[in-house]
Order: structure tokens, then sequence, then C-alpha cells
């Protein structure tokens, strides 16, 4: 439903209501009101108001128009909403590694899913102890790993192990909450691995292309308050301020679009919440610091909780997602606000990927 039918049918309501309460001439006039404002904004509709008495059954019909016409003004009507189902990602399981992929990766191809937007990749991996991927190069891809649980290191091929000389970009030992980012650009090689001796790690890894090739290598780590994303979404990766056309003073600098969160090189934002059950979190698309104005968002839950987490999105019962599922949402644009409501048994742990 369009923006301009879902606010006349709106405005429809709201007169039949008039017709019933008020007079013909008080009828007449709030009618001559109504159509004059009905055409210059679509998003604030306000009832009249009179000095005349209304009844308490008239009282809650008017309260039930204005509720209606904000809940029209903030729904995503426009939108349209496709579940990626869990059962539908690819899967592997080579004993060591135990892989889901949302998008096309490796030997699993699937046509449906190869990208969304600048978002290429996003594998939900556990990893054992005492294994994980060697030394390996990327290039020109925005990479980044989201921990869920376990221990994940991160070591740069330069420094050999034992002699890292403490924890930094280059090397990381990573936990829950934890981000390890790396831009490919023109070349860089590393090892994820997990070197605990027993718990196994799991993780999120996703890729995201750059808005240009041949960007000079570089790594990021930074840790997110648990406790923050139980209040609300959380962003974690916002644009590189100077966009792409960054001087080699922004690119040194390496400061967000957004204070606290990772830069990256593309018009791309990451955010995570983790919602209490029977409460909603509502995200504003384009995450407030984006520059195209028509967005996709890519919704996960990651599982986390046992099968017992399930969201709902924007109020729609064909957008359930439980715990593995993802959500293609499109047809949105800058400023929309998208309510994530928690419907399960536990509170769910949701990642926001708002993309160009």
């Amino acid at each position: 439903m369009s923006r301009f039918t879902s606010v006349t049918a709106v405005f429809v309501a709201t007169i039949s209501i008039l017709i019933i309460i008020y007079s013909p001439h008080h009828y007449l006039s709030e009618l001559h009101r109504l159509t004059s404002n009905i055409f210059t904004t679509t998003t604030n509709i306000t009832l009249p108001t009179t000095t005349d008495t209304i009844s308490p059954e008239n009282q809650q019909m008017i309260n039930t128009a204005k509720n209606a016409a904000k809940n029209m003004s903030k729904s995503l009507h426009q939108a349209k909403i496709t579940a990626h189902r869990s059962t539908t990602r690819g899967h592997s399981d080579h004993g060591w590694l135990n892989t889901y992929h949302s998008f096309s990766f490796a030997d699993w191809y699937d046509p449906r899913f190869n990208n969304f937007g600048s978002l290429r990749v996003l594998n939900e991996d556990r990893v054992k102890a005492n294994s994980g991927f060697p030394t390996h190069p990327h290039r020109d891809f925005e990479i980044f790993s989201y921990l869920l649980s376990g221990e994940l290191t991160h070591r740069d091929s330069m420094l050999a192990k034992g002699k890292e000389g403490g924890e930094s970009d280059k090397f990381f030992r990573m936990h829950r909450g934890d981000v390890q980012f790396t831009t490919g650009g023109t070349g860089i090689a590393h090892s994820e691995f997990n070197e605990h001796k027993s718990d196994t790690v799991h993780f999120l890894q996703i890729w995201a292309v750059p808005w240009k090739r041949g960007l000079p290598p570089k790594y990021h780590t930074r840790q997110f308050d648990e406790e923050a994303k139980r209040q609300g979404f959380v962003k974690i990766l916002s644009p590189l301020k100077g966009g792409v056309d960054a001087t080699p003073e922004q690119e040194k600098a390496a400061e967000a679009v957004i204070p606290d969160t990772i830069p990256i090189h593309a018009d791309f934002v990451m955010a995570a919440g983790i919602i209490p059950t029977t409460k909603a979190f509502e995200w504003t698309i384009g995450g407030e610091a984006t520059t195209e104005t028509k967005r996709k968002v890519f919704v996960h839950v990651p599982m986390t909780k046992g099968g017992k987490s399930k969201i709902r999105l924007d109020g729609r019962e064909d957008a359930e997602l439980s715990e593995g599922d993802g959500a293609f949402i499109e047809g949105v644009f800058a400023g929309d606000k998208l309510s994530v409501e928690s419907i399960g048994e536990v509170e769910a742990e949701v990642i926001v990927l708002d993309t160009a």
C-alpha cells in the first residue's frame, strides 16, 4: 500500500467518525479544514477539537482513529518483507567447522541469494577448539566477525605466534560482544583460529562490497556493550567520513560517520540488539548516517537461544522469524521506522544490516 493510499484510508475513517459525532455545521467546517490539510502533509493527521460535549463512546472512536493515524504513519506498509528461512540457507558440516550460508558461498550456490545491496556474505559459523582458518588472503572486500560465544583469535600474517607483543588491531583474542573488522583493499592476510583448549566458538562472518577497489588495507577491533544492546539497537558499523572521495588523511584517521562505530567503506550500517521478550525495538532506516535515501535492510536472528527466541517485523504475522531465519526488506527509505518485536519464550538477539 502506498503512503498516499494509507493516509487516504485514515482520512476516510476520520470523516466517517465526524459524520456521527458532529452536527452538519461542524462537519462541513471540519471537512473543509481536513481536505485543505490532507494535501499539505502525509505524515501528521490531527483530528478536530470542539467545545461541544463528546460522549465517552464517541471519544473512544476518536482515540481509535488517532491511534490508527499514528500507526499508519509509522508502519512500513509500502515495504516488501521476504523471509529467508534457516532451512533455505546453505549448510556444511566439516567436523571442525559447522557453517550456514545466508548467501552463496564456497561450493554452495543459489541464484536467489547472491547479494543484497552491498551485503555479499553472511555465514553463521561454529568452529571447534584448536581449529580454524589458517593464514589466508583477502582483497577488495570489507570483512567483519561478530562474536556470539567462545573465543576466536585474529592474527595478522606478519606476526609469529607467541611473538605478538600484546593485543592490538593486528592480534586480538575476541570474545562475546567483540567485532573484528578487515578492509582487504589492495591485499591483506591473516588467520582466524579457535585456540581455546575445549570450547567451540560461535560467530557471524559478514562481507560487504566496498564503494571502490584498491583501498589501503586496515584492521579494526572494538567491543560493544551487552547491556546497551538490551536497551535498543547499538550501531556497530557506519560509513567512513569522507565517503567514496575520502582523502588519504581521512583514510588514516579512520573516523566513522557515527561516533564509536567502526568505519566501513560502503553506504552501510550494522546494528545489534538483544530484545527482551514481549518488548519491541525500533530501527530508523539508514541509521541516520547514510547518503542514499532508498535502502535495503537484511535482518538476521542468530541461533543463540536453543530455538526459543522469535521476532516479528513491522507487526506482520507473515514476517515472524525464528532463530537462523533472516528477512529481506525492500521498498524502504532513510528515516522510515522498522519495528522489531520479541515474541519468543526468551530474549532475541537481532542483527540489522542496512545497505544502499
